[in-house]
């Protein structure tokens, strides 16, 4: 980053030392209100002294660690439930493995007209006939 591009233009070209104990309006983007303000909120009145400032570090070190934070047992469980519950709904989406076992059904299997077999009800009456001829036949 070049650090005149967070500068106002005043402050171009300064060393680190110098910017450290610039005024807080020497940020760009921090007006002469703003750095006035923060003097009387923070007792705030150098760069080093916005840096130093304990809600600063805390707020960093809060945001860096957030960063690297694990889910808790909870959230990985939902996440889990979530992903399994999508997979469910489209198990098609992801590729088959290799090594799965699974062979593709590249075409479709001959299938019974709905209107004139819904359900395969025909077939069902069929093999019902016959289980029962085959009881009636036993007994």
């Amino acid at each position: 980053m070049n650090i005149d591009t967070v500068v106002d233009k005043e402050y171009l070209g300064q060393t680190f030392r110098a910017l450290a104990d610039a005024p807080t309006s020497a940020l760009r983007g921090v007006s002469a209100k703003d750095a006035k303000a923060l003097a009387q909120a923070f007792n705030v009145h150098t760069v080093r002294d916005l840096a130093n400032l304990e809600f600063v570090k805390l707020a960093a070190a809060i945001t860096t660690l957030a960063e690297q934070e694990q889910e808790t047992p909870e959230a990985q469980a939902k996440e889990t439930l979530l992903d399994s519950g999508v997979e469910m709904t489209f198990p098609a989406s992801d590729p088959v493995s290799v090594d799965s076992g699974i062979t593709r059904i590249e075409v479709a299997p001959e299938t019974v007209s709905a209107h004139e077999d819904h359900q395969h009800a025909g077939k069902v009456e069929q093999s019902t006939a016959k289980g029962l001829k085959a009881e009636a036949a036993a007994h």
